[in-house]
């Protein structure tokens, strides 16, 4: 609580009431009531250079896409790393039924989104925008997958894990070449998706979103939309390539389920095995069945 009254100090806001926002899993995301009556956010980063992205990304797309507006920016000091002070967007979080009308309008913003070329693959850090090593897409992804073995053997069974590399090693090969460098969200999930009704009023949480290619994009739009209810899929599919080209799918998931899920076990792992259990075991599963195992 410490670090959101430093914020309120620092930005001079006049605040009624203050509450925790319970979903935000990396950064502290709190609601504040201004004596005025009017809503806002204040988002505390987990690091600053979250904080540069989240406010880059938000100002290059504020005329493309509906996203929060950052009414301010404060960096820091010694004890906190710094915050913005966003709009409230009208709506929930997607996290209900989505029918075929909502799917389609996913896929069109998320299309928009993908369109917005960047510098090269890389992202915005405190010192500006940091290309890839080569400006090479593929081999970043696949210097992360090296990263993340050595945690990922002292937590997975051995047998699952082995399995996973020489799948990872399987499915690398047939990926088709990468698009961009474009704008990609990196949790692109319905718990990011802001809605009134059947309608999409903004998208939220860019705090690891970078210039990469869209094939990452589509792994939880997968796993939290389109296997809980199959018949998004199409009218997704159909929003998206109003817009852009849909990337082939058959042969993107199968190899960033396994990306994406192993990135999530070293996640729960740094961040407290125990206090993210259920995450942890969310995605174990989905190794076991990237894997057949």
């Amino acid at each position: 609580m410490s670090s959101i009254l430093n914020v309120i100090e620092k930005l001079k806001l006049s605040v009624s009431n203050i509450d925790d926002v319970p979903e935000s899993f990396s950064s502290d995301v709190y609601k504040l009531t201004l004596t005025n009556g009017e809503n806002v956010f204040i988002k505390i980063p987990f690091n600053k250079d979250k904080l540069i992205r989240e406010f880059q990304m938000l100002e290059t797309l504020k005329d493309i896409i509906p996203v929060p507006k950052v009414f301010d920016i404060w960096y820091g000091d010694e004890s906190t790393n710094g915050a913005l002070l966003l709009s409230a967007i009208q709506g929930t979080p997607c996290t209900g039924d989505i029918d075929e009308k909502l799917s389609f309008q996913i896929g069109v913003y998320h299309a928009m989104l993908h369109e917005v070329k960047t510098p090269g693959y890389g992202c915005h850090v405190t010192d500006g925008y940091k290309l890839l090593d080569q400006n090479n897409w593929r081999l970043h992804i696949k210097s992360n997958f090296e990263k993340w073995k050595e945690p990922c053997k002292e937590i997975l069974d051995s047998k699952l894990y082995d399995r996973c590399i020489l799948h990872f090693d399987e499915v690398l090969s047939t990926l088709p070449d990468p698009d961009g460098p474009c704008i990609v969200h990196m949790d692109f999930r319905p718990g990011n998706i802001m809605v009134d009704g059947n309608e999409v009023t903004g998208i939220i949480d860019f705090e690891s979103a970078r210039g990469g290619s869209s094939e990452i994009d589509f792994t939880k739009v997968n796993r939290y939309i389109w296997d809980v209810n199959p018949r998004t899929k199409i009218p997704y599919i159909k929003g998206y390539q109003s817009i852009r080209p849909m990337m082939a799918l058959e042969r993107v998931l199968p190899f960033y389920n396994i990306y994406d899920a192993f990135s999530a076990v070293v996640w729960c792992k740094n961040r407290g095995i125990e206090k993210n259990q259920a995450f942890l075991e969310e995605n174990i599963l989905t190794l076991r069945k990237s894997v057949g195992y």
